[in-house]
């Protein structure tokens, strides 16, 4: 398979990047009156608007050759139609099946996998309007008023930041909480005002091995059973979402209250599944399914839009172009919308542990930049935090700015503000003001010479810094569900041109199985003598440390 550097629209790029370093956005702005009509997309849900990037003609030119000679459509038909594109784990990639509201079958190994969806939705109504109505009740009749989610990484943040952003849209029949972190400060902090006879709990783990949840759900099951006095207990009050249906039996879990998970379905794109259950909870099942349909009308303007107009491609494009031909070495994720104060570390999992990676398909150490490192926070925090980076540092950060139109919550006079901050950065982040500029601008305001001169290169702001905006009209279960099924596709484009495998995590395995042998050591008297220096002796100071601690707390 032809490596992606000795691809002509590759070289291309590269030498026209050269150029482009450059170039200033002012100048392409003031050379060309119809560039936000050029270089914008306007779809149902949000409008993009990527204008102010370091771009021409004949950069996207490129860039669309680019994904024309790395065989996007053709990786895109692969993945929808459940080819095993998940190399490394030889597995489909089919989480783009859980929101297929066509219902068009989908054969998978000899199964039409859209029954099998729709069968586990099917249970998902059934099971959330029995709790919601309070048909379910616990151990002591009561009915269920919290739900506790106990899971990690996309078992945990994919819900909680729908649920979060959605708020709006809750009656408020339940309380769902989440834990995720294996600190016992969390789940202690949890279910400490909670009522044991009255809480559903909801156990996510695709293997259920995951060492942080399966921990975490051991301390919820004993805070019951030590509550009710009764082992039974546990069938009216835990529920599992997994793939390995043993083991949550074994657990203890009754075999009607486990939910299924495929192994075509990643956990980082699993909201769309059962995993889902506390949206479906918190909101309502109808709300559920209107989350879906946007994701599913994501899915249809990927596969139908020419690339050209095409906003997953264009995202994906635009970062690549930033990043590996450009130099940027992180990129910020910055919503204007106080329900979106999750999405910046959701997208962060989302494409750093799906693109994080510095290998190629043919398992060969590729020697151009991947992706960048993602970051952010909801935008006037950041402008009082990191904004001052964004602007005057070395280093340039190319940054999304996701804001809507219409608030859930309108307080009169406080989106007009936020918004036009929302407008301002990102003008400010591209046109800069130069030194003249400041000059004078100091001289109309009175200053004296002196202060000028020592203050206005201080004052500099060089501009040029690129960045997107996604303008959505009003957020809804289904202009979210748009949203994440946009940047779901932008890494999967991503990583196809990269040749970077996507959908496996490797990296996280690594930690996992050493902390695995490193608590054995810590709950007992050994010693790994395979350990560097470093680590050892850190074990050591640890546990000498909690010793003497010990021995203080007996006396």
């Amino acid at each position: 398979m032809t490596a992606r550097t000795s691809l002509a629209s590759w070289q291309a790029l590269s030498a026209h990047a050269l150029q482009m370093k450059q170039q200033h956005m002012n100048d392409l702005f003031a050379a060309d009156t119809q560039r936000f009509k050029q270089f914008s997309i306007q779809l149902p849900s949000l409008l993009l608007d990527y204008s102010k990037n370091l771009i021409t003609r004949q950069t996207m030119e490129l860039l669309l050759t680019l994904a024309q000679d790395c065989e996007i459509p053709c990786w895109r038909e692969k993945m929808f139609a459940g080819e095993p594109i998940n190399r490394t784990e030889d597995r489909a990639v089919l989480h783009t099946a859980l929101r297929n509201r066509s219902k068009t079958a989908l054969n998978l190994a000899g199964e039409n996998i859209t029954a099998r969806v729709e069968q586990t939705l099917e249970k998902m109504k059934n099971f959330s309007d029995r709790v919601r109505q309070g048909h379910w009740k616990g151990y002591s009749g009561k009915r269920i008023t919290d739900v506790v989610n106990i899971g990690v990484g996309g078992s945990n943040l994919g819900p909680q930041t729908v649920t979060e952003a959605l708020k709006q849209f809750s009656d408020n029949s339940l309380n769902v909480h989440y834990v995720s972190n294996v600190d016992g400060a969390q789940i202690a902090e949890v279910l400490r005002p909670l009522n044991p006879e009255k809480v559903l709990f909801i156990v996510s783990s695709k293997t259920f091995t995951t060492t942080e949840t399966m921990t975490n759900a051991a301390t919820a099951l004993k805070w019951l059973v030590s509550s009710s006095f009764d082992e039974q207990a546990v069938a009216k009050h835990f529920i599992a979402v997994t793939a390995n249906r043993e083991n949550a039996a074994q657990f203890g879990i009754s075999r009607e209250n486990i939910f299924e998970m495929w192994d075509w379905v990643g956990g980082r794109f699993s909201l769309w599944s059962a995993i889902g259950l506390p949206i479906a909870l918190d909101l309502g099942f109808d709300k559920f399914i209107e989350l879906l349909e946007g994701g599913h009308e994501m899915d249809q303007h990927f596969q139908q839009a020419p690339l050209a107009s095409n906003a997953p491609v264009m995202l994906a494009l635009l970062s690549i172009w930033n990043c590996t031909f450009l130099g940027a070495q992180s990129q910020a994720i910055l919503p204007y919308d106080q329900s979106l104060h999750m999405l910046s570390a959701y997208l962060q999992q989302a494409e750093m542990e799906s693109n994080g990676k510095s290998v190629s398909w043919h398992g060969e150490e590729v020697n151009y930049p991947t992706v960048p490192s993602i970051w952010g926070e909801l935008g006037i925090n950041g402008q009082h935090a990191f904004y001052q980076y964004l602007h005057q540092s070395n280093n340039v950060v190319p940054a999304d700015f996701i804001g809507s139109v219409a608030s859930n919550t309108p307080v009169k006079g406080h989106h007009e503000t936020l918004m036009a901050n929302f407008f301002a950065q990102t003008q400010a982040l591209m046109c800069g003001v130069d030194e003249a500029q400041v000059r004078a601008d100091l001289h109309a305001k009175g200053r004296q010479q002196d202060y000028i001169d020592k203050v206005a290169p201080h004052k500099v702001h060089k501009g040029n810094r690129p960045t997107n905006t996604i303008l959505m009209k009003r957020i809804t279960p289904k202009t979210l569900g748009s949203l994440i099924a946009l940047y779901e596709h932008k890494i999967f484009v991503q990583g196809i041109i990269l040749q970077i495998c996507s959908f496996d995590q490797w990296g996280v395995e690594l930690g996992k199985g050493l902390a695995s042998k490193i608590q054995h050591e810590l709950e007992s008297n050994e010693e790994n003598a395979g350990h560097d220096s470093s680590t050892a002796e850190l074990i050591r100071y640890y546990k000498a440390v909690k010793n003497q601690t010990a021995g203080k707390s007996e006396q």
